[in-house]
């Protein structure tokens, strides 16, 4: 079985992120998306917020796992058996801090790969950085996050 993590921050889970997690379903037999935690850093969300938002978000992709881990992913993947990483390209812009992470990942565990896969040209501009800045500022989330995300979001309006 080739399982994949796909790890990030995801505060909070975008479209963007949820095509790239459709396309590795395609791919490979089981993708965990994992939401890094950093005990020291407070996100604009808390965790455990990101994964029921996540969990909520994925409903009816049958082979995705989420999940929370603290610490590097190269040793996140290994623990759950991982081979592959999945990482998200929006835009060139992404590509020279992604290219070295993977490889200081392949350089702590070669055996685990890093697979880049791109979203969607309509949402290439979607990152949960501008979606906490149109929240913030009373703009309309709608279009870029699930139908989960929007309604927790209005709620705290």
């Amino acid at each position: 079985m080739k399982i994949a993590i796909y790890p990030g921050s995801f505060d909070p889970i975008t479209k963007g992120h949820l095509d790239i997690l459709n396309t590795a379903t395609l791919i490979f037999d089981k993708v965990i998306i994992a939401v890094a935690h950093n005990s020291e850093k407070h996100g604009f969300l808390p965790v455990e917020t990101r994964l029921k938002l996540i969990q909520e978000s994925v409903k009816g992709l049958e082979n995705v796992e989420v999940d929370a881990f603290e610490g590097l992913t190269i040793n996140y993947a290994r623990e759950k058996g991982a081979s592959v990483l999945i990482r998200g390209l929006r835009a060139v812009s992404d590509f020279e801090y992604e290219m070295q992470l993977s490889q200081a990942n392949s350089s702590l565990a070669p055996e685990i790969k890093t697979v880049f896969l791109t979203t969607k040209p309509k949402y290439n501009f979607i990152s949960s950085s501008t979606i906490k800045e149109i929240f913030l500022n009373n703009g309309d989330i709608s279009k870029f996050v699930s139908e989960p995300v929007f309604d927790y979001f209005s709620n705290l309006q």
